[in-house]
């Protein structure tokens, strides 16, 4: 894992600790290469309707900005690739977004997608422009509609949120990056503290409102300051250029042969042993760059599965694989893993990327908790999204497969697993409880029910088994790129 996507992880994120704010032409300065910024911003009109107090607040807030409007747009380089950008100015009117600004903002994401650049959105502000009532507050649709055509281009949006960022702006603009990353020690919110106390008479809880807090719920990838936001920007642009080269797809794979004889139950029991490589064993030995996602960008998070951008061969693609290590430690998988998971799905498919998900799992979270959380749903939901997926998608069989929440990543288009590895509708001791009242029969039920690799390939449901031994992660992943390949 590269320093950059270690510093996504929560317990790399700041203290809470905020530097002094940086205005939106400072912080283009430390975003993107020395001399590259050019201004795609044009004189705007006074608001229609503007009274002689507004027109006031308007020329005071010009002067005390350097600013024309609250938001600063343009294109530029990063890390020598082109972008564009907005930026927001909080010291013009707290960054609040009005006709004027929104047009801005506007007119230069249709302008990124008409360049098919990828687009860098760093707000900084209080929401919607209160002088101008209504008609400004509905500008977040127009822009939320602007984006949303400039993401169905396949273009990359990234999102920094920068202090403070509430109210409309960030239910809009704010939340929708395909990666999202806050400034540490910010204020981000939907309702700013001082209206949620004038309208409630209550005090906000403190810290809730934080980007520290907003990371640990997974609403947020990561909290880092604007060099380090630079760095992360940088790999994951970087990732998404690539154009390497596929391994050749060459003959239709048959099944290696076995290295010995060993039961379906012995799979079972080689599966479980906490020596075994995982996922991150794998992400390693297989992959290039990679920069990790956290949580589902929508409140929640699970350390069960693990959502990536990575290289493969050169190529971008995404990662979404079950974390066996995490599970065992204590991170169930969960309604969060699933939903994650479903991230990372919808990501692939926004971006055009292939999808190599990774199947490792004991199974589903058992709890009142899951039940409560719609769990059942949750696996629905990730085996209809990866079967609506219009990109190239494989599915490894990496160790364990236990039960729904193996089957809601083995939807792929193609399958190739390990020689050990196994698919089962239950775990075997399960299925023995249910057949014959005890977990007695367990391994005898799992060749029953031929769950192991090899029998799964002569019943059609897997493409390839690869040997194990020694560098058998590293085949594994060189037969997922294979089988991508044969999809393009």
């Amino acid at each position: 894992m590269t320093a950059v996507a270690e510093a996504t992880r929560p317990e790399a994120a700041s203290t809470g600790h905020r530097q002094r704010r940086l205005s939106g032409a400072e912080f283009l300065e430390q975003l993107l290469d020395a001399g590259s910024f050019r201004s795609w911003g044009r004189p705007v009109p006074a608001p229609p309707g503007a009274d002689s107090a507004y027109l006031a607040d308007l020329a005071r807030a010009r002067d005390r900005s350097g600013t024309d409007e609250s938001v600063l747009t343009g294109e530029g380089t990063l890390d020598g690739q082109p972008v564009a950008v907005l930026a927001s100015e909080f010291a013009f009117l707290g960054g609040s977004i009005g006709r004027s600004a929104a047009e801005r903002i506007v007119a230069a994401i249709e302008e990124a997608g008409r360049r098919r650049l990828p687009l860098v959105a760093a707000p900084a502000s209080g929401g919607t422009r209160m002088q101008e009532g209504t008609l400004a507050f509905l500008q977040m649709v127009r822009i939320t509609e602007a984006l949303a055509a400039y993401k169905r281009l396949g273009l990359p949006y990234l999102a920094y949120l920068r202090h403070p960022t509430t109210g409309g702006v960030f239910a809009s603009w704010g939340s929708l990056g395909h990666i999202t990353v806050a400034e540490p020690g910010g204020l981000v919110g939907f309702l700013g503290p001082k209206v949620y106390a004038g309208l409630t008479g209550q005090e906000f809880p403190v810290g809730i409102q934080s980007s520290e807090h907003l990371l640990a719920r997974g609403t947020v990838d990561a909290v880092l300051d604007a060099p380090g936001f630079r760095n992360l920007a940088a790999e994951v642009l970087g990732i998404l250029a690539g154009r390497g080269s596929w391994i050749d797809a060459g003959t239709p794979p048959v099944t290696a042969n076995s290295s010995d004889d060993a039961s379906a139950w012995d799979s079972v029991v080689l599966t479980r042993d906490a020596r075994r490589p995982g996922l991150a064993e794998l992400l390693d030995a297989g992959f290039g760059r990679l920069v990790r996602l956290h949580g589902t960008g929508r409140g929640a998070a699970s350390a069960s599965t693990a959502v990536v951008l990575a290289e493969l061969e050169g190529r971008p693609v995404v990662v979404v694989g079950q974390d066996r290590a995490a599970q065992r430690a204590g991170s169930v998988l969960d309604a969060a893993g699933l939903a994650q998971a479903r991230r990372g799905m919808r990501l692939a498919e926004e971006l055009g990327l292939p999808l190599v998900t990774v199947v490792d799992t004991p199974g589903a979270e058992l709890s009142v908790r899951a039940e409560e959380s719609a769990i059942a749903g949750g696996i629905a939901d990730c085996i209809a999204g990866m079967l609506g997926l219009t990109v190239p998608s494989v599915a490894v069989l990496l160790g364990e497969g236990a039960g729904g929440g193996a089957l809601a990543l083995a939807a792929a288009r193609r399958t190739v697993a390990a020689e050990h590895a196994w698919l089962a509708p239950l775990p075997p001791e399960g299925a023995s409880i249910i057949v014959h009242g005890d977990t007695s029969l367990a391994a005898e039920l799992s060749e029953r029910q031929r769950i192991g690799a090899r029998a799964l390939f002569e019943g059609g449901a897997v493409d390839e088994v690869v040997s194990e031994g020694e560098g058998f992660i590293k085949r594994l992943v060189e037969a997922a790129s294979r089988h991508l390949a044969a999809q393009l």
